[in-house]
């Protein structure tokens, strides 16, 4: 039965006693007056540095994408096939923010970043060995699965670990890494690339992930007198031995046989005497349709229906029902944005059928969150500065992809520009966010989160609205339109911090999992819908420009009714990008007090 006391729910189990104590949330318990309990620093460093690698892995795979469609046997002229590789990591990534962010409010933090780093290293192995498109596909939705549930279980440490009045510095480097993570990301995947194939990256990945969670599993922050960790005590009895027992043996099971499948060493399939294990069924090619891929399937089967009782309690209490209409909705917005081209389309080929589901799951979800004993996310949570940190980040969001992606296509509608020297120009805007966000997190242990966020956004608007008059050939002078792009980076940057500060300032340890993975979710449903609606109205300007043309077949013509919508693009960001600044006053005039929990 689940606790019904005012503390946080417990992890239970069906043959569990529960055990509580003084601490936070999740078992890491709130510091007191005197600064972070020892071990807080080393934590944070491991868990920002698992944040990183998690960020980088959203781009790492551009420049070996062709290489992978190779490996799972499509040629170049099947590349729009590959697409899902780097959607499917998104959609992981995103889908599950919110019920990641509810289990970090009712298990322990450091549970939940070491089986997210777990995911995370299975989806590296899995697209690694990975021949078939739909395996590889998997793997990178397992990766960001696991790569999205380290942001909110960070934050939520940060907020455990360091008292109101002392998270800007610690928000702003989970800001920065995480940010840095996606400029690293290609020159990683560059790196490995000269010296290994595309495989080698993600072998990277996992021997970086497991050194991640056993730096996790090593360090833990020191807890005051009589706090203890809000969760589970088993309690040890023959059968419950017997049963954990055969768990282990299911997922060893599970791992050598999928492994097999997926590797398929030449040395047993082209035996007489092992290779009718690895032979597929009927007409499938599929190495995962085989004797050997069934027997994996079925230990897996067998470990869930072993470890059931343990985790399914936990998940009901976190409304796993609720969570899936989110994952159903932020899906279908995922799925169909981000297969459409940014600069022909909005809708991807499947936004017809998709938003309708998507607008039904908004819909359950709405009537799940009235109806439900304990909702996914938590009645009174959204409430204060929560709700404009929220809008900031959703505005945000939209001014960011309206950068990351039209400034590159700008870059190439320059003559000559190939596409790594518009990656270059984008660069500049990439670094200096991370470094505004090291300085606005310093900057609020004297100044209150909207002193900083909202001149920061202010300057983020004057350089996108000064962007917005760029020309063809306007990123050949390098003086000010690296200015414009330092700027509109650095101002973004500024805001990380204070939006972050905020909002788990007007939430208690019992939520700063939740609010933390709402703040990641706005952002990035701001950019998925951003890019669509500053994209539809670009392309409006487009066709009107296009409609203006005596002769439609002058390239020329074409070049700059394509820069005017690129130009409006920019023009609709630096009015978002203002419209946070505004809004951002709301964030707080006050420094955040550094206050002692009773």
């Amino acid at each position: 039965m689940a606790s019904r006391s005012p503390s946080p729910p417990p992890d239970v189990g069906a043959t569990s006693e529960v055990t509580t104590g003084r601490g936070g949330a999740g078992g890491l318990p709130p510091p007191d007056g005197a600064g972070q309990p020892r071990g807080a620093r080393p934590l944070l460093t491991v868990a920002s540095l698992a944040v990183a690698l998690a960020a980088a892995d959203t781009y790492v795979v551009v420049l070996a994408l062709t290489d992978m469609m190779a490996g799972a046997g499509l040629g170049i002229e099947s590349l729009q096939k590959g697409t899902p590789i780097i959607s499917g990591f998104l959609l992981g990534y995103i889908a599950v923010l919110p019920l990641i962010g509810r289990l970090a409010d009712l298990v322990s933090r450091r549970k939940i970043l070491l089986a997210c780093l777990m995911v995370f290293v299975v989806g590296s192995l899995i697209t690694g060995i990975a021949v078939e498109l739909p395996v590889m596909i998997g793997g990178r939705f397992l990766q960001g699965l696991g790569g999205g549930g380290l942001v909110p279980a960070t934050l939520a440490i940060v907020a455990d670990l360091w008292p109101p009045g002392r998270r800007g510095m610690p928000l702003g480097i989970v800001g920065a890494v995480q940010e840095l993570g996606s400029v690293l990301g290609p020159m990683l995947g560059a790196g490995i690339l000269l010296v290994s194939d595309w495989r080698g990256i993600f072998w990277v990945n996992a021997i970086l992930g497991m050194v991640f969670a056993l730096g996790v599993w090593v360090i833990r922050p020191d807890a005051p007198a009589g706090a203890g960790d809000v969760g589970v005590r088993p309690v040890t009895s023959a059968r419950s031995q017997v049963l954990t027992a055969m768990a282990w043996l299911s997922a060893l099971v599970a791992a050598v046989a999928g492994s097999l499948a997926l590797i398929a060493p030449e040395s047993l399939t082209s035996s007489v005497a092992y290779g009718e294990p690895f032979v597929p069924f009927g007409e499938s090619s599929s190495r995962v349709w085989t004797p050997v891929g069934l027997v994996a399937i079925v230990a897996l089967v067998l470990l869930v229906a072993l470890t059931v009782r343990r985790w399914l309690p936990t998940l009901l209490l976190a409304d796993v029902l609720g969570a899936i209409f989110v994952a159903i909705m932020l899906g279908s917005l995922v799925l169909t944005f981000s297969s459409a081209d940014p600069a022909k389309e909005v809708l991807g080929p499947w936004g017809l059928w998709l938003l309708p589901l998507g607008a039904l799951a908004l819909i359950a979800f709405l009537v799940r969150q009235r109806t439900a004993v304990n909702p996914l996310i938590q009645r009174g949570v959204v409430r204060g500065r929560v709700v404009p940190a929220l809008v900031v980040s959703l505005l945000v969001g939209a001014a960011i992809v309206a950068i990351v992606v039209d400034v590159p296509l700008l870059a190439r509608l320059t003559e000559g520009t190939s596409e790594t020297a518009a990656a270059i120009v984008l660069v500049q805007f990439l670094v200096a966010v991370p470094v505004g966000a090291v300085l606005g997190g310093l900057l609020l242990k004297r100044l209150g989160p909207g002193v900083v966020a909202a001149p920061g956004l202010a300057v983020t608007a004057a350089a996108l609205w000064g962007m917005s008059g760029w020309t063809r050939g306007a990123l050949d002078e390098p003086g000010l339109s690296s200015v414009l792009l330092v700027l509109a980076g650095f101002g973004i940057g500024l805001a990380i911090a204070p939006v972050n500060d905020a909002a788990l300032a007007d939430s208690t340890h019992s939520t700063h999992g939740t609010v933390s993975s709402l703040v990641v979710v706005a952002r990035m449903v701001g950019m998925v819908v951003g890019l669509a609606l500053l994209t539809a109205v670009g392309l409006r300007r487009f066709q009107e420009e296009v409609a203006k043309l005596a002769d439609p077949t002058d390239s020329e013509a074409m070049l700059d009714a394509a820069v005017v919508q690129v130009q409006t693009v920019f023009a609709g960001a630096a009015l978002a990008a203002l419209a946070a600044a505004v809004i951002a006053i709301w964030l707080g005039w006050h420094r955040v007090r550094h206050m002692t929990p009773s």
